[in-house]
């Protein structure tokens, strides 16, 4: 994957393969036992130069491609995958900061993300409404020269820590999804409610929480995205975090396959290493192949993305796929270390519980065989 990259490219993958060395593989497994989202180590994120990798740059940012920065999260999800889509999720919001921000909102918030003084989160999810999220039910309601916001989000990724919320409400209940539009709330704001960080299965680093907001008054300065053009930015950043998502499953895989590969060129039984049983072997080719084909779905979506197409089936792909393959490889990889791929002290299980995340993040495996199903459909229709 490295020839596609410039050099200044493969300069910054140096950075970021040391920076999971240093700062992400040893700490992961402290971060999950302690059930907590490593704030100190996202703000050596932002010292490295990892936050504005997709900004562009004459706002300070790296201006990466799509093809270049689901690298750079393959690479960091070896590491730890939850800390990885937190720092995803940021740099999100700071590329469409720096390319949807009125004059004031990036004067006031874009240096101090790229540089780790503030973090940002999307909240779009809410508890009755995850896969249909034209549904969302948080009201914004003009109230003198602003508005006045009430709702609850759910599943905020970034929710335990995050300084800026970029807030998805609904104007205009009869137009339906074009009636959402998007606002930059500070945290801190007078009617937000911040919830306790979820306990889950694992990706604690993620700091998932919910969000509620009571009457929370913002002024129109804080109006981020019109309605229609707010929800359709939501989707077509879903896209291109489903290919992250995807690369990040596969930075997954490739840290078990080398875990298992270790541990069985070492480990010695019945006489001989663990390496040398063919089914052994077979088990961790066949990991090998889904890690290769979800490699190469995953590049085909950025490469489409990065022509300027929406790669909506493209990124559904390789997020199914990748997904679907890192949840039974890692799992056939924790098989073939027995019982010693299930200690904390090694990263297959936190991995394990994040392949099953990523199941469920920007859109659940069924709604990528939506997405699929539909174009099969439209297909067909064109050649009748």
């Amino acid at each position: 994957m490295d020839m596609q990259l410039t050099p200044s490219e493969r300069h910054i993958m140096e950075t970021v393969r040391q920076f999971a060395r240093d700062h992400i593989a040893p700490a992961a497994a402290g971060w999950e036992a302690e059930r907590r989202p490593p704030i100190e180590v996202f703000r050596l994120a932002a010292d490295a130069g990892l936050c504005g990798l997709l900004a562009p740059a004459d706002s300070g940012g790296s201006n990466l491609r799509l093809t270049a920065a689901i690298q750079i999260a393959e690479v960091l999800a070896g590491a730890c995958m939850a800390f990885t889509f937190g720092l995803w999720v940021h740099n999100n919001l700071i590329a469409s900061l720096a390319r949807n921000g009125s004059p004031a909102q990036r004067a006031r918030y874009l240096r101090d993300m790229i540089e780790g003084r503030r973090f940002g989160a999307f909240l779009l999810t809410e508890p009755d409404a995850g896969s249909d999220a034209a549904a969302i039910s948080t009201r914004a309601v003009r109230n003198g020269d602003g508005w006045a916001i009430d709702g609850r989000k759910a599943w905020v990724s970034n929710g335990a820590f995050a300084d800026l919320l970029c807030v998805y409400a609904q104007t205009d209940p009869d137009q339906g999804w074009r009636g959402i539009a998007a606002f930059l709330v500070e945290a801190d704001s007078p009617g937000v409610e911040r919830g306790e960080p979820y306990t889950m299965m694992g990706g604690h680093a993620l700091g998932v929480s919910d969000m509620t907001f009571r009457n929370c008054r913002v002024s129109d300065d804080a109006f981020f995205l019109p309605p229609e053009t707010a929800f359709k930015g939501a989707m077509a950043g879903i896209n291109s975090a489903r290919i992250a998502v995807g690369a990040m499953c596969c930075g997954m895989m490739e840290c078990a396959l080398a875990e298992a590969l270790d541990y069985a060129a070492e480990r010695r039984a019945f006489g001989q290493a663990l390496l040398d049983f063919q089914g052994l072997q077979w088990m961790l080719a066949e990991v090998a192949t889904e890690l290769e084909a979800s490699r190469l779905l995953t590049a085909h979506a950025a490469a489409a993305y990065d022509r300027g197409e929406t790669a909506m089936l493209e990124a559904a792909h390789a997020k199914k796929f990748a997904s679907r393959a890192a949840l039974k490889g890692l799992s056939d990889c924790m098989q073939v270390m027995g019982a010693a791929g299930y200690r904390a002290d090694r990263p297959l299980a936190r991995h394990l519980a994040c392949a099953k995340m990523t199941q469920f993040l920007d859109g659940a495996s069924e709604i990528q065989n939506l997405v699929i199903a539909r174009e099969l459909i439209r297909r067909r229709a064109e050649k009748k």
